[in-house]
């Protein structure tokens, strides 16, 4: 993805300044005739980062497309708090499924809009983590060994959150859930579980495999531009933090979601046909510790009775990715309060 420098007029800031861009260089939401696919009076919790990584996402199709996606939804914290029958906040053509079965339904739409040979119109199946990596892992394997020309996105909180925030597959180690609690030698969720589903994806040689978080507007709504650009099966995992789940607070979740791709522990990049084309890179090294501590998912780890020897694993992970996806530019890109050491 070809991107042009923006000078930050804003010296240790990361905000973009839509005012100093030209109308093509802005976003889709600095537009005032952006399409507001999913509006306001849906039912997500304060700070929800999947509610806004659900506006950016399709709204960002519906620029790209002209206006024409259909969106596929299992079911999960979207569907639930954004179509509370008899009311719904969806401003475009938008079906519910089965928790298990959107890449299957997602299947059955682009099928019938070829038969029509309405090529024009494109589908864009979405679920969280849990519909995603764990009950729908199977349809969505399928969907990719078929190449349909469907955009799957997953909306990655970590957990299942709507149902009393119990884990998946998507849960990462160490974490405090509903069934993974804060008991025996290795407390929370356990270390060597769970699916990596972009670099899964990616295995399948689908098109377009990319990831995301909430904290990079232009980024992601990049991402989205460029698989709709693609035909056949794309796969989009975006990190979206849960305030309730995660246990941080309702107005960090951009600051949360930043920390997660800046700790190295939630990689950012594109790739086509299984193949790295582009990592986004860390742009201040951070310690794992420093998000960590915003969670109190992961407050077992520090406090009276600290478990520094669980964050050093957690770190190990991060320099693994920083490692496996070359996410720092050089050595002397690492500032120096970005110290890998744990200190509790």
């Amino acid at each position: 993805m070809t991107k042009r420098p923006i000078h930050f007029y804003q010296v240790g800031s990361f905000a973009v300044g839509n005012r100093l861009l030209s109308d093509g260089d802005r976003t889709v939401q600095s537009d005032a005739a952006r399409t507001n696919s999913i509006d306001s009076g849906h039912r997500a919790c304060q700070g929800c980062g999947e509610a806004l990584g659900a506006r950016y996402a399709l709204d960002a199709a519906m620029r790209a497309t002209r206006n024409r996606v259909v969106a596929v939804n299992a079911t999960g914290c979207l569907e639930v708090f954004s179509t509370p029958y008899p009311e719904t906040s969806w401003h475009i053509p938008w079906l519910h499924s089965l928790f298990g079965n959107a890449p299957a339904v997602a299947t059955g739409v682009a099928a019938a809009l070829r038969v029509k040979g309405r090529d024009d119109v494109r589908v864009i199946s979405q679920a969280g983590d849990g519909g995603t990596v764990d009950i729908g892992f199977g349809t969505l394997s399928g969907m990719f060994e078929r190449n349909d020309d469907v955009l799957f996105i997953c909306y990655d909180n970590e957990g299942y959150m709507n149902t009393g925030v119990q884990r998946s597959a998507a849960t990462p180690p160490a974490a405090r859930t509903a069934t993974t609690e804060v008991v025996g030698p290795q407390p929370g969720n356990t270390f060597g579980q769970g699916k990596d589903l972009p670099r899964i994806a990616m295995a399948h040689d689908v098109a377009y495999v990319a990831t995301a978080t909430v904290a990079d507007l232009h980024d992601l709504e990049a991402k989205v531009e460029r698989a709709m650009s693609f035909r056949g099966a794309r796969y989009l995992h975006i990190l979206v933090p849960c305030p309730l789940g995660w246990g941080s607070a309702s107005n960090e979740t951009i600051h949360v979601a930043r920390l997660a791709k800046e700790t190295g522990l939630f990689p950012v990049f594109e790739a086509e046909y299984g193949v790295v084309t582009s990592v986004s890179k860390i742009r201040r090294l951070t310690p794992v510790q420093e998000y960590l501590m915003l969670q109190r998912r992961f407050a077992h780890l520090f406090g009276k009775n600290p478990r520094p020897d669980i964050v050093t694993h957690l770190q190990e992970m991060a320099n693994r990715n920083i490692e496996r996806y070359g996410l720092l530019e050089d050595e002397v890109a690492r500032p120096r309060h970005a110290r890998t050491e744990v200190q509790v």
